[in-house]
């Protein structure tokens, strides 16, 4: 995978989870914290486990990593959590305008949370790091049905198309 694949590709990453957040500052917090019975609960514990992901692999990236996941009781609040992903979002931004192509096909070795050792190539986790988010949105969307609350669309094509439109006039 090039360098600009995995650019654009963390590009539409930063674009889908940022509309997710507005979309959801739209919801009642009594619905927003609303335990589901999903697998993390409910659209908190989802977007809380996108963005620990998220923070935990770019922890392995920056060879600082961080060994647990970020828990739900941590930002209790999806102000919070906004917080917690614009300053991820802003270093994984920086971290990946410094990739090349020599460095997106190196490997790197860390350490799973259940303390297994692994090496991958950066290129196959950084991909795996914008898919594994895109499922997540999908399971924040299919939460927000459940609740009555129309998702926002996040699809990859949307992300195309809206990167295609001329910048608005000033």
């Amino acid at each position: 995978m090039r360098v600009q694949e995995i650019k654009m590709l963390f590009a539409y990453n930063a674009w889908a989870t940022n509309r997710v957040f507005e979309s959801l500052a739209q919801l009642p917090e009594d619905l927003y914290r609303k335990d589901l019975k999903a697998s993390h609960g409910g659209i908190h514990g989802a977007l809380v486990h996108l963005v620990g992901a998220e923070k935990l692999w770019l922890s392995r990236w920056l060879g600082k990593p961080e060994s647990i996941l970020l828990k739900p009781e941590e930002v209790p609040a999806l102000a919070a959590l906004k917080e917690v992903w614009e300053d991820m979002a802003g270093r994984t931004a920086r971290f990946v305008a410094k990739l090349d192509d020599q460095k997106a096909s190196s490997q790197f070795e860390y350490t799973t949370t259940e303390g297994k050792k692994h090496t991958s190539t950066y290129w196959q986790t950084l991909q795996h790091l914008v898919n594994h988010s895109t499922y997540h949105r999908g399971q924040i969307a299919a939460l927000m049905r459940q609740i009555g609350a129309e998702p926002v669309g996040t699809d990859l094509i949307a992300f195309y198309r809206h990167a295609a439109q001329p910048a608005p006039k000033r």
